[in-house]
C-alpha cells in the first residue's frame, strides 16, 4: 500500500465527472488499498478516487456509529469499499450538518443532506452490494458520491466559514 497525495482546490480533477470502472481488477484493488491508507493517515472518514487524482468511480468510507446510550462501549469503525456507487433510495427528511473536506482544507460549512440513503455498488471482489445508511454514515456516502460527480460540499453549503483547528478535527471530514 502507498499513501497518495490528496489533491485540493483548484485541481481540475475535483470538478470532473469520474468514469465508471469496467472491471474490479488488481489495479483497482491497489487503488482501493492506497485510498484506505491515505484516508486513515489524513485522517478522514471517507475518500473518493478523484481526491487522489484518479478520476474513477471508487470510494472508501470508515466510520464508527456513536454509542446509542451513555456509558455504552465505543464501537469499532466499519470499512466500506464501493466501486461505481450510486444512491438508489433516500429518506424523506433533510438534515443540516457541518461538513469539511480533505480537498478543501481549512473550510467547513452547513450542508443539507438526506437523513438516510441506500447505496449500491461493487465491493473489492466485484460483487454487488447494497448498504442502508442513516445519520452521519448516510451523510458521508452522499458527500463521497458527490465527489464522483465533480460536486464539493462548498457547492451545496448554505454557509461556509474558515474553521479553527479544533473545529475541523471534531467534524466528519472526508
Amino acid at each position: 500500500m502507498t499513501t497518495r497525495e490528496i489533491v485540493t482546490l483548484p485541481d481540475s480533477v475535483l470538478r470532473l465527472k469520474a468514469r465508471k470502472v469496467l472491471a474490479v481488477d488488481d489495479e483497482v484493488r491497489r487503488l482501493i488499498d492506497d485510498m484506505i491508507e491515505t484516508m486513515r493517515i489524513a485522517p478522514g472518514v471517507g475518500l473518493a478516487a478523484p481526491q487522489v487524482g484518479d478520476s474513477r468511480r471508487v470510494i472508501v468510507v470508515e466510520y464508527a456509529e456513536p454509542p446509542e446510550q451513555e456509558g455504552e462501549q465505543v464501537r469499532s469503525p466499519k470499512l466500506y469499499v464501493l466501486v461505481n456507487p450510486e444512491i438508489v433510495r433516500h429518506g424523506q427528511d433533510l438534515v443540516t450538518g457541518v461538513e469539511g473536506c480533505l480537498s478543501v482544507p481549512g473550510l467547513i460549512g452547513q450542508v443539507e443532506r438526506y437523513d438516510a440513503a441506500t447505496v449500491k455498488g461493487l465491493n473489492r471482489q466485484g460483487q454487488s452490494v447494497r448498504i442502508k445508511a442513516a445519520g452521519w454514515l448516510a451523510r458521508i456516502f452522499q458527500h463521497e458520491i458527490d465527489h464522483l460527480d465533480g460536486t464539493l460540499f462548498i457547492d451545496r453549503a448554505s454557509e461556509v466559514w474558515q474553521g479553527e483547528e479544533k473545529d475541523i478535527e471534531s467534524i466528519a471530514a472526508d
